[in-house]
């Protein structure tokens, strides 16, 4: 793989909000971007490797602030452990996140269920697969969207797979504050919390907020004090409220949220991390793809409300990230919320969302997200101009490379 490399004769959007321009040039060495700007004012280094991409555009690398790589099936009541027994499972997982490489999605922040161990295997390069930021298991109440049992069970938490992280199922303040301990130690790079209800969980109420304002007071301060942030699920204003006061850094999901939550969303400098294609598939093909009955019909009620959200958000001035909140045989469509939010914002806020902005909510806005030199070589280039046609980003053939942190893992 050469040191350096010059992409040119490109369309570049690079992340920052401006319209994309033609003639570009982007010049990596050394794992970094050392020069972006249009070919008439960009020198190309002698002994570099230069790469013609006429007709192609170059962008930041995507990045999915609320993913389920470790997910690999839609039925949370399927027998996971009999369809994907011991190592079968952890291929599917890696299977899941080289896809998701694959698509141009160069991070992401996977928000519950994918163990510690996989986050290393891409790190030692046993796999291919994005950054990775693991919330390992769901901090959840009893009976909260993170507790998974049918009303006649009796046994102890369910666990979708063995392989998985166990079940974070707590009450009262002690418990949250040991359940967030144990998550940090075994690795989370965020603490990811439930803080209302759900669809997925068979006996929550998703328009219910979860947790004490004191709970989720004490989850957050054993992050706080480790410089980790929390990530909460949620749908309601109490909820987002309570998480509010707690310090809670993002909210996911918030379907219902209404102008007062918001802005004290605003105030407190709080991202919301919008999932639209989560309601779209399954409200769709959830049934044909094995959701229980509950699940949809929450799901459809939540979908009814998720644009009005992001359209609250915006108007108080929320910074909106991009989280897809797919998983399954959906997990090859996280870029399908790209254009769900491209409806609602327009095609450059919502490609903004999942670069510039993701890459600030997970804390690496001064390495990556954008195209600027200095700044970790993390791009894609798209065989078309995903400004005009943002559906490019869904087919996985119009991403023609991926490079990562300088490395060219697809494409030339």
């Amino acid at each position: 793989m050469p040191e350096t490399f010059v992409l040119e004769n490109v369309t570049i959007f690079d992340g920052t909000g401006r319209e994309p321009y033609g003639n570009g040039v982007v010049v990596v060495s050394d794992g970094l971007i050392q020069a972006v700007g249009p070919m008439s004012q960009v020198s190309t280094p002698r002994h570099a490797e230069v790469i013609d991409l006429a007709g192609k555009t170059v962008m930041p690398g995507l990045i999915d602030a609320h993913a389920h790589v470790g997910f690999v099936e839609q039925n949370f009541a399927d027998d996971t452990e009999n369809r994907h027994p011991g190592a079968t499972y952890a291929y599917s997982v890696a299977r899941n996140i080289e896809d998701t490489l694959m698509y141009g999605f160069t991070t992401i922040r996977d928000a519950g269920g994918c163990d510690w161990s996989f986050k290393l295997a891409v790190e030692r390069g046993m796999i291919k697969g994005p950054r990775m930021f693991v919330s390992n298991s769901f901090i959840s109440q009893t009976g909260g969207h993170g507790d998974m049992r049918q009303r006649h069970e009796r046994t102890g938490p369910r666990r979708y797979h063995p392989l998985m992280p166990q079940p974070a199922i707590c009450d009262g303040e002690a418990e949250a504050r040991k359940a967030a301990r144990d998550q940090l130690r075994a690795g989370a790079d965020q603490l990811k919390v439930m803080a209302g209800g759900g669809a997925a969980s068979p006996t929550s109420l998703l328009d219910s907020p979860q947790f004490t304002a004191s709970e989720l007071a004490a989850i957050a301060y054993e992050a706080r004090v480790v410089k980790k942030p929390v990530m909460a699920h949620v749908y309601v204003p109490e909820g987002i409220r309570n998480c509010a006061q707690a310090g809670v850094r993002s909210i996911e999901h918030g379907n219902f949220m209404d102008e007062e939550s918001a802005s004290l969303m605003m105030e407190n400098g709080m991202f919301l991390v919008p999932t639209l294609s989560v309601y779209e598939l399954i409200s769709s093909v959830g049934h044909e793809q094995g959701a229980s009955d509950s699940y949809v019909e929450k799901i459809t009620m939540a979908k009814g409300a998720a644009a009005q959200s992001v359209e609250i958000a915006m108007a108080a001035g929320v910074a909106i990230g991009s989280g897809s909140d797919v998983y399954g045989p959906n997990g090859n469509r996280k870029a399908l919320e790209l254009e769900l939010k491209a409806a609602i914002m327009g095609p450059i806020a919502s490609l903004v969302s999942a670069t510039r902005t993701n890459a600030e909510l997970v804390g690496m806005g001064d390495e990556i997200g954008t195209l600027e030199p200095g700044k970790l070589a993390d791009l894609i280039v798209i065989d078309g101009n995903p400004v005009e046609d943002i559906t490019l980003l869904q087919d996985e053939a119009k991403i023609v490379m991926v490079v990562q942190s300088g490395n060219i893992v697809k494409g030339a």
